[in-house]
């Protein structure tokens, strides 16, 4: 693989960013604050600032991958032990994501433990076998056994796990994948492409367009033959989460190929965001805008979006060199999967004890409601950042 030292220090940034517009929209008292903050319904036509931040990250990873791939060429690893590391990295996420899907059918009373203990195990199992250890300062041994031990309880969790009434009791499933297994999903498809087209920006734009039109075939009956399957393999049928990523893979690849040009890189960048926001808004007259739903409208507005704050984001990093209001969100970028997780555990925690802390979630008092979210999501990615120098973060 070629080796290259390119460091684009917007992309942490960006995805800090996105993390932390995620836990403000996934904290918020949706009730109490205005309706452009939260989702849109599934049948309504449009999308709110909620609807566009988890393609916003979707974007993202697939932005990384080429600059991923080079950093494993640059500690010598082969194309082989790229590909077994795509392979388990989204065997990785598609297994936490079905964790984290299983605990809304989670009955406390069938497992014989409440839902929030039976949550913490779960995740503190993810952080014991999923954990970058310092190698350098704990003994191997003692990394197996933490790692061992966190396959033991994932294991023992999933035994116990019980849904549904005394009548008809049910087990782990795969309803949806999560957030995580989308995530995973849509990795596999743009790294995969990636391994074997490599830099070649035309024929990966290509396949983004394959998965564009797959998802607009996926909005009538002629993929209906597949319902079978789809329970397993329906985000890529769908085409909707791979072709989000595969937009962020072509603009990471037009990184790579002009980040020593500025003027054209962000001339490209413009105009693929335009091309993206034309095509959604014109789709727009036969396919509604809808998360939800995950139409290919909604998908280009946000692509188109998502390139926009790129484009501007690496012009004030990159070009004016202006990085320090974002030091917060650095860290984040940079240990995104903990800063997600993390927030969840608090939640449990905070559940499980009654401790009174998010009383702002309670009420209709809009500034509160949202002057919460945001000192919640701030507290949250400094507290993931403070675990990290603590050697708690988590490498898939």
């Amino acid at each position: 693989m070629e080796k290259t030292n390119i460091r684009i220090d917007t992309i942490d940034i960006m995805r800090g960013l996105t993390l932390f517009l995620m836990l403000f929209v996934n904290d918020l008292y949706v009730p109490g604050v205005p309706k452009w903050m939260v989702h849109t319904a599934a049948l309504e036509d449009g999308m709110g600032l909620a609807d566009w931040v988890f393609p916003g990250f979707l974007f993202m990873v697939g932005i990384a991958i080429p600059f991923a791939f080079n950093s494993r060429a640059n500690v010598g690893e082969s194309r082989n032990q790229v590909l077994f590391h795509i392979f388990i990295r989204t065997f990785s996420l598609l297994t936490i994501g079905v964790f984290m899907v299983n605990l809304e059918t989670y009955n406390g009373e069938l497992t014989g433990l409440n839902m929030y203990s039976w949550a913490l195990i779960v995740y503190l199992c993810v952080f014991l076998l999923w954990n970058k250890y310092p190698t350098e300062k704990v003994n191997s041994k003692l990394i197996n056994g933490l790692k061992y031990l966190g396959v033991i309880g994932l294991i023992f969790s999933a035994a116990i796990f019980r849904s549904g009434t005394e009548e008809s009791i049910g087990w782990m499933g795969t309803s949806w994948w999560g957030i995580l297994g989308l995530i995973g999903w849509g990795y596999l498809t743009a790294a995969v492409v990636y391994y074997i087209l490599r830099d070649r920006i035309g024929a990966i734009a290509l396949v983004w367009g394959v998965f564009v039109l797959l998802n607009v075939i996926a909005q009538t009956t002629y993929l209906d033959f597949l319902n079978p399957i789809k329970p397993i393999f329906g985000v890529l049928i769908d085409g909707n989460i791979p072709s989000i990523v595969l937009a962020g893979l072509v603009v990471g690849l037009l990184v790579k190929k002009y980040h020593s040009n500025i003027h054209k890189l962000i001339s490209y960048l413009i105009v693929m965001a335009i091309l993206c926001l034309i095509m959604g808004f014109a789709m727009r007259n036969w396919i509604i805008i809808s998360k939800i739903i995950g139409t290919p409208t909604w998908a280009m507005i946000c692509n188109g979006i998502s390139i926009l704050v790129f484009a501007f984001l690496y012009y004030v990093v990159e070009v004016k060199n202006w990085k320090s209001w974002a030091k917060p969100f650095i860290p984040a970028g940079k240990n995104s999967l903990t800063t997600y997780l993390v927030p969840d555990m608090v939640y449990y925690l905070i559940w499980g004890l009654q401790l009174p802390i998010l009383f702002y979630k309670q009420v209709d008092i809009t500034w509160l409601a949202v002057f919460g979210s945001v000192l919640w999501s701030f507290i949250m990615i400094l507290f993931a950042a403070f675990l990290s120098k603590l050697n708690v973060r988590l490498k898939l």
